[in-house]
């Protein structure tokens, strides 16, 4: 996960609010809190991790990149905050009530051993759930790209050994291979109408394969980005926002 080292700050400003959008779905799967204890695994900057306190569970985030923990701390003081990252975390067997990683499993190196050690931390029969992007507007960046005369942005993708298929019915295998049992699948829709100053940030700020990509242009090619950014944003704005259509895979299962 070396892609998010020291990318907190313009995370925040960014895709935070956007990957908190599969609260509800999170909370409906999980069913009641009952002070029940909760691990937040790749808690980002903390967002989720607050909905699902305010909701009555006892939550520990977990996450490793010291900026986002900086944030969690700042803007979450009241949760409990641990340093650790998938798929070894610093937790013993069957120490928690129930697991979640929100759009995580799909930026680890072996998404199945991840899902294991989910699986390990939770108690027998805990309820555990995950996240990830089925689709995603990555339209808008190609775009870019494509009006700067640049090659479109590439994400890395994992070895085809450790890879699972980027749908919800393949993300449900993938973590049923992994050790859940009981496995449910559901897919969530919406848009996220994000203004262009957030999806700046993201670029800029090297969050994802958009930001990467950028940071990784000669200062000519990156003011050409930029123009061509703001010529999309022109184009694509509405009220001084522009709408992306996001669909993601919620899966909640039972520890085996």
């Amino acid at each position: 996960m070396s892609e998010w080292r020291g990318v907190g700050r313009a995370y925040e400003a960014s895709y935070a609010s956007l990957c908190a959008g599969t609260a509800d779905a999170v909370l409906a799967g999980l069913g009641p809190a009952d002070s029940r204890t909760l691990l937040d695994v790749g808690a980002g900057t903390g967002e989720l991790a607050a909905r699902l306190a305010d909701a009555g569970w006892l939550v520990t985030a977990c996450e490793p990149e010291p900026s986002m923990r900086e944030i969690c701390a700042d803007r979450h003081p009241s949760l409990g905050l641990i340093d650790g990252s998938l798929p070894e975390l610093p937790i013993p067997a069957g120490a928690y009530d129930t697991v979640v990683a929100n759009f995580v499993l799909n930026h680890v190196p072996d998404p199945r051993a991840a899902a294991r050690e989910m699986a390990r931390v939770a108690k027998p029969d805990a309820t555990l759930a995950s996240t990830v992007w089925t689709a995603s507007p990555s339209w808008f960046w190609a775009a870019v790209c494509e009006r700067a005369g640049l090659p479109a942005a590439a994400g890395q993708r994992l070895p085809a050994d450790k890879d699972f298929e980027r749908t919800a019915t393949g993300f449900g295998r993938m973590l049923a291979e992994g050790g859940w049992h009981s496995v449910q699948v559901t897919e969530l829709s919406w848009a996220w109408e994000a203004s262009p100053e957030a999806l700046w940030a993201s670029a800029a700020g090297g969050v994802a394969s958009a930001g990467a990509f950028y940071l990784s242009l000669s200062d000519h090619d990156r003011s050409r980005f930029r123009e061509a950014f703001d010529h999309l944003c022109d184009e694509f704005s509405v009220d001084g926002r522009i709408e992306l259509e996001h669909t993601a895979a919620v899966v909640v299962g039972l520890a085996g």
